[in-house]
């Protein structure tokens, strides 16, 4: 059987045109309750990276989480909210500001469900997932679309690496620092948690050096939804320009056969792709072009590429996010300035992710400048 998803055009954030656009979505595929028993507990989990305005495009806007809960309630179920923002826990932003400022607290008060850290925990194959996980009978998952400098893309898969609890994300960034690996990991998470249904916030995106604030958002107009999250992650990538195969948390995904990203093993719903699909995302710094570059070409150049964070004096603020997201332990604030240990750099560009002001930018070496990478 192919697996569905459904695309549909929603222009604005509008409360209504995201409602009716995210049940158009489900009602495509049988309505809410195809996905989710009635009088089910049910974990929503949005992507809320930090404390942004969600007009920016950093975090899932709070009115498709609305929608979302609106449609759960209709069928009675229990709602919880609950995300750990990949800002490595509540040692550098605190999660009740991020829930304030991301407009997540006011929808789930004026919608009366239940808003609650994911501080508790419990290892499930090696990986310390969100506790909660247990007294749930269901996770709905909300991502938003965006770019990823070490992922290429962030979408349903990548998002559920907000439910690994606090400061345990830098040890995965610790031990998991190629980027192949890592994707496993992330794979690893997304066959252990299994959303029962995922709607996709692709409204707004984000799309250069995300997922934060280094990015720039970008205008897309869809809402996405369906079971298959490899599936999604498949369009999504059509959508942003880029093969899905070259999305590595996809083709892991699709090679332990926990879904189909083949294009003709996907039923797309509502609009049609080639309708909507407009120019081709502007990528993060460290994947561009490497792509196109013949394989044996690639290997043979690709240990003298380098990228490393670079700081940006007059925009950091040295809130010292950076220094307490770094894995390795190598980024340190001395005499009000940043330095970092770039003998022992990974290449995470955790310390990108967490800046709230853009402050940091990818440096690149001589050869990756020549070449065009």
């Amino acid at each position: 059987m192919k697996s569905q998803v459904s695309l549909i055009r929603c222009p604005d954030y509008d409360p209504a045109k995201v409602f009716a656009a995210v049940k158009k979505a489900l009602d495509l595929q049988g309505g809410i309750a195809n996905f989710i028993p009635p009088g089910s507990k049910v974990l929503v989990k949005p992507n809320l990276l930090m404390a942004k305005d969600p007009e920016l495009a950093i975090t899932t806007h709070p009115q498709v989480v609305r929608a979302a809960i609106r449609l759960l309630k209709e069928i009675n179920c229990k709602i919880i909210v609950g995300d750990s923002p990949s800002v490595f826990g509540d040692e550098i932003e605190n999660v009740e500001q991020v829930y304030a400022v991301t407009g997540i607290a006011k929808v789930c008060a004026e919608e009366g469900v239940e808003l609650i850290k994911l501080d508790k925990r419990r290892m499930r194959r090696g990986i310390a997932l969100a506790a909660i996980l247990d007294e749930c009978d269901h996770v709905v998952n909300v991502p938003k679309l965006k770019t990823h400098n070490l992922t290429i893309m962030t979408g349903a898969i990548k998002n559920l690496f907000g439910l690994v609890v606090g400061t345990f994300k830098i040890e995965m960034h610790r031990n998991f620092f190629a980027v192949k690996d890592f994707s496993k990991a992330l794979v690893d998470i997304y066959e252990e948690v299994k959303p029962s249904l995922t709607i996709v916030d692709a409204v707004t995106a984000l799309e250069g050096d995300g997922p934060g604030s280094a990015g720039k958002q970008r205008q897309v107009n869809l809402i996405l939804a369906g079971i298959d999250c490899v599936a999604l992650d498949s369009v999504l990538a059509r959508v942003i320009g880029v093969s899905p195969f070259d999305v590595l948390t996809t083709k892991e995904a699709a090679g332990r056969g926990l879904g189909l990203a083949d294009e003709h093993a996907i039923e797309i719903l509502g609009d049609k792709l080639k309708d909507v699909s407009a120019a081709a995302f502007a990528l993060p710094t460290t994947s561009l072009k490497t792509r196109f570059i013949p394989k044996p070409v690639f290997y043979l150049i690709w240990r003298f590429i380098r990228y490393r964070p670079h700081w940006l004096d007059d925009k950091c603020i040295r809130c010292s996010a950076c220094v307490k997201a770094c894995p390795k332990e190598i980024v340190k604030m001395k005499n009000g300035r940043i330095v970092c240990n770039y003998s022992e750099c990974i290449a995470c560009f955790c310390c990108q992710e967490v800046c709230p002001k853009a402050a940091v930018k990818v440096k690149k070496s001589l050869l990756a400048k020549i070449v065009g990478l």
